[in-house]
Order: structure tokens, then C-alpha cells, then sequence
């Protein structure tokens, strides 16, 4: 499965914002975004160029794909998908980035990332509904239980990161129990709901020309 490699910390300065792509460090003075609050690259520095309409709506797609850790390819599906469902196409594409099983992970405060939380479902620790998926972008529907495996609760960093949830706040959407590391899925999130500094509408533009 083709996945990002480079440095984490360099789509964060090279958006200006932070995307938490690396858990706790996040929320530390070692932030990229901290200590050097300026593009990546050699002209990092000196970047003063006016964006253009185009540019932003670029950028608004790639925070995007880079918040959920989505190809390209991916993302225009998870786009086309949102074109046919009914309702506003850019909310309907945060829903169905939300609803993805890896971030629903992250959501819950199982695993410190959303990159963590695609490790945990790869390597089998994540059951849905009682049964083992590890497909880190299966789609939840809403009612679905998603549980750590009985086998993986004791797991140091699971533990660690679920007695330690502060860093992820429970989002109305989602119900969590903690003792048995399990979470439900209550209902589909309203834009309003989605905590990530997206302008969807400039993705919609972008790919609707």
C-alpha cells in the first residue's frame, strides 16, 4: 500500500498550521511548527508571493489529504463518492473521511495520530462489530462498535494513550467506555461537529472545473 514517508513536521510548516501528525509532539515546544514557522526549503524564508485563487483552493485540498493521510487518488474517489450522495458535496466529503475506521480511532483516543491509528487497524488490533477488520479506510455506518482486540489492551502505548485522552476531545458523535476499550459510532457529524480547518467549499471549486 503506497503511503507518505517523507517528514511529518514539513506538511505541517507547509501549511502554516498544525495538522498533529505526530501525536503528543504536537502539543510541545518541539513543533515544527514552533520552531521554524515558515515553509520547508531553501526559499522557505522569502515566499511573499501573492496566491492565487487557484492556490488556495489547492491548499485547501492538500491540508486536507494531508490531515487524513490520503493519496491523491483516493481522495477524488472519496470526492466523486460525495457528488452523488444527496446533501452539500463538501460536508458530505468530511463526513466520509470522518467516518473512515482509522480516524474514528483517533477520534476515540485509542491511538496518539491519525498514522498510529492506521498501524493499530493494519496490524489486526482493531475489531468492528466483533470481528477483526484491518482495512484502516473501512467505512463505519453509524451504530457500529468499534472495539480494541481483547489480546492488544495491553499493549503499552494503547494503554498509555486511552488513560491519557485529554489529547483527543470526545466528539458528540461518539460514545466511548473506556474500561473496555470500546467505542460506537451514535450518529453521522453535522459540519459543525468536524474540528479540522478545512474550507471544503474551495475543494469543491477546485475539482469542479
Amino acid at each position: 500500500m503506497a503511503r507518505y514517508t517523507d517528514a511529518k513536521c514539513r506538511q505541517c510548516r507547509r501549511e502554516g498550521i498544525r495538522l498533529y501528525l505526530k501525536g503528543d509532539r504536537c502539543y510541545t515546544d518541539k513543533c515544527a511548527i514552533e520552531r521554524r514557522a515558515y515553509a520547508p526549503g531553501e526559499h522557505g524564508r522569502d515566499r511573499r508571493a501573492k496566491i492565487t485563487p487557484y492556490g488556495q483552493q489547492l491548499r485547501e485540498k492538500q491540508k486536507a489529504r494531508r490531515i487524513y493521510g490520503v493519496l491523491e487518488r483516493q481522495f477524488r474517489n472519496y470526492f466523486h463518492k460525495a457528488e452523488k450522495k444527496k446533501g452539500i458535496t463538501g460536508e458530505n466529503l468530511l463526513q466520509l473521511l470522518e467516518t473512515r475506521l482509522d480516524n474514528i480511532v483517533y477520534r476515540l483516543g485509542i491511538a496518539p495520530s491519525r498514522n498510529a491509528a492506521r498501524q493499530l487497524v493494519g496490524h489486526g488490533h482493531i475489531h468492528v462489530n466483533g470481528h477483526r477488520v484491518d482495512v484502516p479506510s473501512y467505512a463505519l455506518r453509524v451504530g457500529d462498535t468499534v472495539q480494541v482486540a481483547e489480546k492488544s489492551r495491553q499493549i503499552p502505548g494503547v494503554k498509555e494513550t486511552v488513560a491519557n485522552r485529554r489529547r483527543t476531545e470526545m466528539q458528540s458523535w461518539l460514545e466511548f467506555e473506556e474500561k473496555g476499550m470500546t467505542g460506537r459510532l451514535v450518529k453521522i457529524p453535522a459540519r459543525d461537529e468536524i474540528p479540522v480547518p478545512v474550507q471544503e467549499q474551495l475543494i469543491v471549486e477546485l475539482y469542479s472545473k
